[in-house]
């Protein structure tokens, strides 16, 4: 390669697959194929491989392979010692052998071909895929392995497999591309780069990666915006950028006068990264062109040719429906981050009050929209304090949380009687005039004694409890007022509790995604978040709600995030 510098490795961290996702791509796989653990156990077996073994999926599951299926040329059981698949197993590498032996369920010898490969089977643990057939099967010939020439038909199809289910398991744009990344080179070439096209329909050469032996290496200098799409141009990138065809290029492809800006981008690429070879394919989703993929090779001594067009299309293919469903998927959840934003409320100005408010949406999508809180002045001079958490996800939850917070609005302004009251209202009226099932929420009133004090009255429905900071760090949880949540349609008493804010204390109101942390108990999560609070107190009241989100809110956190602080002055 030539003059480029690199900026940035790219990391190997990625989530898990569902199991449920690797049944599926097995059962897309044209020969018998299965996926055992770290144990050799079979966790996924094809409907293929039941037929040539002659056994139903029951009778392999949870078995050892070993043990259950290889046997030598005589059918006797092969000493692991001396077995290759399981010393390939073992070492955590890529094997293929053409001649081999398998048992099936009557007890007779099914002479066979298998390829073996590490196989990510989710969380976080390394399995690996076997692929097999008969030999001299019709269905799938042996093919002599060629250096960096085209893949075994075993090693495309476990390619293809391992694409599909890597590809399908995330719905994060980004971690698509990483994994994509990871999948083709340097097992396809020394290079991969991969052009987008924006929603509004700009071209970005999003990705330029280079494997420097075992470590991935992003070449920022080399992405960033591309020309527009040329409609009569003949240039592979050009006709992929179009869903036209796929196409093999080089640095002779670009030798001539360029007839666009993106053919003279490309001569650049060419010339700044040393690509001899390229395959350049279109990424379509089911509904549009997304992009292009390009597989380069440099230090590879093969260049690629036609039969290797297929393959990378395939792929292509499958990085196209995974980026449409990643980016349908972020455009859902923007939709719901804009609407519960512009639901939840502007804090009113309390003379002796300082109040701030934080909202974070949950990562997922799926969880956006629940979660809120509330401060509104009231008839007679008080002052309310909400927050609650609607039980649903997504537009359902945030459309159910701008009903309840405008009920609740106008059932406070109107009645003036105590928190629990009211929250009485609203729960009789929640199952009959609103779409929520059911919320739970802490309903407050703030007003000043005639001490100079501040007075402060709540219920609290179902909701986790406030927490009172006092100036000299001292936490406290304000237990009392609780009662069930909303919407359960029983008639429980609800009671009000009532309190004098110390000086300088801070009262904090908060949803559960701020506390609950999968695989930990409640308890733990409001023991975290008492003790980073009391730790703070002595912190100005925006950099005291910062620094306790950035401390206490899990960071596997699914859930979003609604909390009110509030300030009482200092005594002069």
């Amino acid at each position: 390669m030539s003059g480029v510098e690199p900026t940035q490795a790219l990391g190997e961290e990625s989530p898990p697959e569902p199991a449920a996702t690797l049944g599926r791509a097995l059962e897309a796989l044209g020969s018998g194929a299965y996926v055992v653990d770290e144990q050799g156990h079979v966790l996924a077996v094809n409907a293929h491989a039941e037929h040539l073994l002659g056994m139903a999926a029951q009778d392999i599951l949870g078995r050892d392979a070993h043990d259950l299926l290889h046997r030598d040329a005589h059918g006797q059981p092969l000493p692991r010692a001396q077995c290759s698949m399981r010393q390939a197993f073992l070492a955590g590498r890529t094997t293929q052998v053409e001649g081999d032996y398998f048992a099936r369920g009557d007890g007779s010898l099914l002479p066979i071909s298998w390829l073996i490969t590490p196989y990510d089977v989710g969380d976080r643990e390394l399995g690996t895929l076997v692929l097999f057939h008969p030999r001299n099967s019709p269905e799938i010939e042996p093919q002599p392995e060629v250096a960096a020439g085209p893949l075994p038909e075993l090693e495309r199809l476990a390619l293809l497999a391992e694409t599909t289910t890597q590809l399908t398991s995330t719905l994060d744009v980004e971690e698509a591309l990483r994994r994509l990344v990871t999948l083709v080179v340097p097992r396809l070439g020394d290079w991969v780069v991969v052009d987008l096209i924006t929603e509004r329909d700009d071209v970005w050469r999003t990705l330029v990666v280079h494997a420097d032996g075992d470590v991935l290496v992003r070449h920022e200098a080399l992405q960033g915006p591309m020309p527009p799409v040329p409609e009569e141009s003949q240039m592979p990138l050009s006709r992929a950028l179009r869903g036209v065809a796929s196409a093999l290029a080089g640095p002779q492809t670009y030798r001539e006068a360029p007839d666009s800006g993106i053919a003279l981008e490309q001569r650049r690429l060419f010339e700044a990264t040393g690509i001899r070879s390229a395959a350049i394919a279109p990424i379509r989703s089911t509904r549009e062109v997304l992009g292009a993929l390009t597989l380069g090779r440099a230090e590879k001594p093969v260049d690629f040719t036609v039969d290797d067009l297929p393959l990378i299309e395939d792929i292509a293919r499958r990085a196209g429906l995974a980026l449409d469903n990643a980016s349908l998927y972020e455009r859902q959840r923007k939709v719901a981050e804009t609407m519960q934003n512009h639901l939840l409320p502007q804090m009113p100005r309390v003379p002796g009050l300082q109040m701030t408010v934080r909202y974070l949406p949950a990562p997922d999508a799926s969880q956006v929209g629940g979660d809120w809180y509330d401060a509104f002045s009231l008839s007679d001079g008080a002052t309310a304090l909400a927050v609650g958490d609607v039980v649903g996800h997504d537009l359902e939850a945030a459309a159910g949380m701008a009903q309840l917070r405008n009920m609740l609005r106008a059932y406070a302004w109107t009645l003036q009687e105590p928190p629990s009251r009211i929250i009485g209202r609203l729960d009789e009226a929640l199952l009959h005039i609103t779409d929520v099932a059911m919320a739970t929420v802490v309903f407050a009133r703030i007003e000043e004694a005639d001490d100079g004090r501040w007075k402060l009255s709540w219920t609290n429905a179902g909701h986790p409890p406030p927490l009172l900071i006092s100036h000299d760090g001292l936490a406290e949880y304000l237990t009392d007022g609780h009662g069930i949540l909303l919407g359960t349609g029983t008639r429980g008493p609800r009671t009000d509790a009532v309190t004098l804010l110390p000086p300088g204390s801070t009262l904090l109101l908060y949803t559960d995604g701020l506390i609950e942390e999968s695989g930990r108990t409640l308890d733990e999560g409001l023991h975290r978040l008492r003790r980073h609070a009391a730790a703070l107190a002595h912190r100005p009241l925006a950099s005291f709600t910062d620094h306790l989100l950035r401390r206490v809110r899990p960071v596997a956190n699914d859930d979003d995030v609604a909390l009110l602080a509030l300030r009482t002055p200092t005594l002069k």
